[in-house]
């Protein structure tokens, strides 16, 4: 990881960062504010700043979001002054050290602000499969396509690849397509020039040149606007950028991973993406299953996190319960994988116990999570009845039976047995159907769960 120490603290600091070298960062020192400003605009980057407690950290604050330059930072002082702390917080910092700094605190904060060292937490076959693909590719320098709801952790799986190619000693780069407004995310992939627009007070390097030998994370890639798409392509093709108000070409070395939540063949067809670069980026795609479709991984990353925000806060690490445990397997996970460790975060300062129970299992409204899965259910219920009404009308007996049946076997992955019980019909009668409608043409789900196929 990168740190950049702002400020002196009578040469506090400067022990600070001999800690956080030997924990393997690397460390870059800046005087005042405006220094640091300087460290970030030239494209050397940080991910995280500790900065001294009696600088103005809302100014360097202000500045930063000015800029559009986004890293968290730590303020540090030389007193346990709680006044210090709050202003520090208030002001815009994430946490406030006291020092003289304790070796196991800056190794504490390391962690859990980069949070560099994890490593894929899975136990499920399905999302096995993907890391094994993930490892595969990783030593490459082909691009890759993350495909996967919110939450699944796609920028997770980005850096796993990261740091195990070639190039984990070099940067690791993130740009949220999503997040930064149209005009501006030009700017922050190439850089500017000073005075290339109104508010560019000085020569910005862009994420490109910051990435430069190592890897460049565009996250939500389908949210970026078609025009800047046909620039991206070029940078990719070419590796070379041009930063906005430049007169001459600049190469990168960089590697590309993007991410997206959407089909992007689909956003092709509507032209909301360009097809030229969409096989660009996908020369390889993991695609990450939601984490209803890998129940296994559940109490798997549960443990990790309660592990995790027991440590973080303080508190003796609790088991689960069988009924929290039955309530976590459960639930749908609309936002698969960062929902449950918001829910699992919750639990962690919320329970007193000798275990974490059901009734420390909350939803973000603070309902217990299988009550709220109820009424949830409920209204699914409802909706998917009215909807199968709706879909029923107009269609032939036998229209509806092949979808029931093949509806059915999908259901129970390709399983015969398993889907003649359930429709109340014989294993013969079964393969008979599937018979007639592979002879038509219909996709029939092959037995354990394969590929689809068109045969039975």
């Amino acid at each position: 990881m990168r740190l950049l120490i702002v400020g002196t603290l009578g040469g506090q600091l400067t022990i600070a960062s001999k800690i956080a070298m030997e924990k393997g960062a690397s460390v870059t020192h800046a005087d005042s504010n405006d220094q640091a400003l300087a460290v970030l605009r030239s494209g050397r980057g940080a991910d995280l700043l500790m900065v001294d407690v009696a600088l103005d950290i809302r100014d360097l604050v202000t500045r930063l979001e000015a800029e559009h330059i986004h890293v968290p930072i730590v303020a540090c002082g030389v007193t346990n002054d709680a006044r210090a702390a709050v202003r520090a917080i208030h002001a815009g910092a994430k946490e406030y050290i006291p020092l003289p700094p304790d070796p196991d605190l800056i190794a504490a904060v390391l962690a859990a602000v980069t949070d560099d060292a994890r490593d894929m937490i899975y136990r499920d076959e399905t999302m096995a499969s993907v890391v094994k693909l993930a490892q595969q590719i990783a030593a490459s320098d082909a691009s890759v396509l993350i495909t996967g709801e919110s939450g699944t952790g796609k920028e997770v799986l980005a850096r796993f690849v990261h740091t195990r190619s070639q190039r984990a000693k070099k940067p690791f780069i993130t740009v949220n397509c999503a997040a930064i407004p149209e005009n501006l995310l030009e700017s922050e992939l190439f850089g500017h020039e000073k005075g290339a627009f109104t508010g560019a007070l000085g020569r910005r390097i862009g994420k490109f040149e910051e990435a430069d030998g190592g890897t460049l994370l565009l996250d939500e890639i389908s949210e970026m606007d078609v025009r800047l798409q046909a620039k991206l392509l070029r940078a990719i093709q070419e590796r070379v950028i041009d930063r906005v108000g430049g007169t001459k070409p600049v190469p990168v070395d960089i590697r590309i991973i993007a991410t997206s939540n959407r089909n992007l063949a689909e956003a092709v067809r509507e032209g909301h993406f360009r097809e030229d670069l969409m096989f660009r980026l996908n020369v390889v795609n993991l695609k990450i299953p939601p984490l209803r479709d890998r129940p296994a991984d559940i109490a798997e990353l549960a443990t990790h996190f309660i592990k995790k925000y027991s440590e973080a806060n303080g508190l003796p690490i609790r088991p689960l319960s069988i009924d929290a445990r039955r309530a976590l397997n459960v639930n749908r996970w609309p936002g698969n994988v960062r929902e449950l460790e918001n829910t699992l975060h919750r639990a962690v300062l919320l329970s007193t116990g000798a275990e974490i129970g059901v009734d420390g299992i909350l939803s973000p409204d603070g309902t217990r999570l299988d009550q709220a899965r109820g009424n949830d259910m409920a209204a699914q219920a409802a909706l998917a009845a009215e909807s199968v009404t709706r879909s029923l009308v107009g269609r032939t007996v036998a229209d509806v039976e092949r979808d029931l049946i093949l509806e059915t076997l999908k259901h129970c992955l390709g399983n015969r047995t398993h889907a003649a019980n359930i429709l109340g019909i014989s294993i013969r009668t079964l393969r008979n159907k599937l018979n007639e409608y592979s002879a038509d043409g219909s996709p029939i789900p092959p037995p354990h769960g394969g590929e689809i196929r068109g045969a039975a």
